[in-house]
């Protein structure tokens, strides 16, 4: 069997043949799956200014996909998004050929670092290393499981001097530069040795990224603490992938960022316990929240377990130099 890569747009067989892969190996690895509405999304709906490669094996055994970052200054590194195979096919060298078209497609374009996410103690771990792979930042699931009987949830304590808005979809265009601002925060957010420049962002990105959410089918929302003098001392990101996924729901927290500034007062915690009330008002078969924190952000792992985050799995970032 061959390996083909994907042309714009995908057709339905395709993405079927995507999502069979995909609900397969996360039965057996004991993973969310992904519904064919946000494997939809994904493929079709490309995350620019960056641009992602995508391959599948001809009979169904396994997929790839691959984003090349664009922006100057990690013009050179790449990350593995997805290498999915099969699980009755593994160990049969389907993993290996999906990699060597990752390879050639990352030498073709002068890339010399790749880095993925891979879950510790499974195949992926040992595929990664296999292949070289070294682990440059521990980091860990963390879930919510909101199918049980939800316990009321006390109003929101809001420190003396601040205000929450809540923003679903984009964030409203006079926010958009404090917005922009406070996540410039993130610089200092634990990035073991990731090879990647940060790079500031602009109310324009902030929305791009925002709006790409959208295109792709799912729904993002924004909280913020903010001040009087216009400042986002804190906000967090919640995006529902698939808000129709007919197994139920499920939420994704992205970024929670406290500017310096403003730390040490409780806003990390009083954005997050009022998304999570957001959340539940606005989607009420959601069915969990997912988050990764690093495993030496001890402030943030701290507030998750406060909220009744549990500790799921260990994972990483792993980086190869190529």
């Amino acid at each position: 069997m061959t390996v083909h890569k994907l042309t714009a747009p995908p057709s339905d067989a395709e993405v079927d043949a995507w999502l069979g892969v995909l609900t397969a190996a996360a039965a057996v690895d004991r993973v969310p799956a992904p519904s064919r509405a946000e494997v939809a999304g994904r493929l079709r709906v490309p995350p620019l200014p960056r641009r992602a490669v995508y391959w599948a094996r001809d009979d169904g055994a396994g997929v790839a996909s691959l984003i090349l970052f664009t922006d100057p200054g990690n013009a050179h590194a790449a990350y593995l998004d997805v290498l999915a195979v099969r699980p009755h096919v593994r160990r049969r060298g389907v993993g290996t050929e999906l990699w060597e078209r990752v390879r050639t497609e990352l030498l073709a374009r002068g890339r010399t670092s790749i880095s993925t996410l891979v879950d510790l103690g499974g195949p992926g771990q040992a595929f990664a290393e296999s292949l070289g792979f070294e682990n440059v930042l521990p980091m860990s699931w963390y879930v919510q499981d909101l199918t049980g009987e939800p316990a009321p949830l006390a109003p929101v304590p809001v420190p003396a001097g601040y205000e929450l808005l809540y923003w679903p979809g984009l964030v409203p265009p006079r926010w958009a530069d404090a917005l922009a601002v406070a996540h410039r925060a993130m610089e200092d957010a634990p990035g073991g040795d990731t090879d990647l420049l940060f790079l500031g962002w602009t109310a324009q990105r902030v929305r791009a990224a925002q709006q790409l959410f959208i295109d792709r089918g799912g729904e993002p929302t924004t909280v913020a603490a903010v001040t009087p003098a216009g400042e986002v001392a804190a906000y967090t990101v919640l995006v529902v992938p698939d808000p129709t996924d007919p197994a139920g729901p499920r939420g994704l927290q992205h970024d929670t960022v406290v500017v310096p500034a403003h730390r040490g007062r409780g806003l990390g915690r009083a954005v997050k316990l009022a998304m999570l009330a957001e959340a539940r008002s606005r989607h009420p078969a959601l069915r969990e929240i997912d988050t990764t924190v690093a495993d030496e952000n001890a402030p943030m792992r701290a507030v998750n377990a406060a909220l009744g985050y549990r500790r799921e799995r260990a994972a990483a970032v792993f980086r190869l130099g190529l």
